[in-house]
């Protein structure tokens, strides 16, 4: 059995951007922040779970290109 994953399963996930550089309300940069952390929270987690399983499974993984 091959196990095969993406290029893109194995980066970690791009980092939060950053606050506007522009006046924001405290309510707007709250709002801004918990998206931002609860997106990269469930990205890490779906990509450190793929990894896992790939791993294992006890193989080396090859790369497909698509997830």
């Amino acid at each position: 059995m091959t196990v095969t994953a993406p290029a893109q399963a194995r980066a970690v996930c791009s980092a939060p951007v950053a606050i506007p550089d522009r006046a924001i309300s405290e309510a707007e940069a709250t709002t801004l922040w918990g998206r931002d952390r609860g997106a990269l929270r469930i990205c890490e987690q779906r990509r450190a779970a793929a990894i896992a399983a790939i791993d294992a499974a006890g193989e080396s993984p090859a790369v497909d290109g698509g997830f």
